[in-house]
């Protein structure tokens, strides 16, 4: 099973680390964030994969649907870091599903969400 470049797409975009920073980028696996994290920040999870099965042959090809979410001080800044990381990601994967979550009632951050599916060749 191969995993989808979602760091390294994401991290490779300058109107990204724009927003989220580059050394170190905010941008982590869920659930690496530190507490009281600066925000904006986004975490990523691999929540469903699996190969591309095809009847004459062997997959060359793996499928993930990758969990991306934004946590920010205002909606406009979690949405301009929606719309960076979707145009980082949109030439190479597709987004499938989009949720405005709401507010995190401890750290009362906006909290964006976004599905994206990839196709990764092994």
């Amino acid at each position: 099973m191969s995993f989808a470049p979602v760091l390294a797409t994401v991290s490779a975009s300058s109107a990204v680390t724009a927003l989220i920073g580059s050394n170190p980028i905010r941008f982590r696996p869920a659930g690496s964030a530190p507490q009281g994290e600066v925000v904006p920040y986004a975490t990523y999870q691999q929540i469903a994969g699996g190969p591309e099965n095809y009847l004459g042959g062997l997959p060359d090809m793996d499928g993930s649907l990758v969990q991306i979410d934004i946590y920010a001080s205002t909606v406009s800044q979690a949405e301009a870091v929606f719309t960076a990381i979707r145009n980082a990601i949109e030439p190479t994967a597709y987004v499938t599903a989009v949720r405005m979550v709401g507010v995190d009632p401890d750290t009362k951050n906006v909290h964006l969400s976004m599905d994206t599916d990839w196709l990764t060749s092994r």
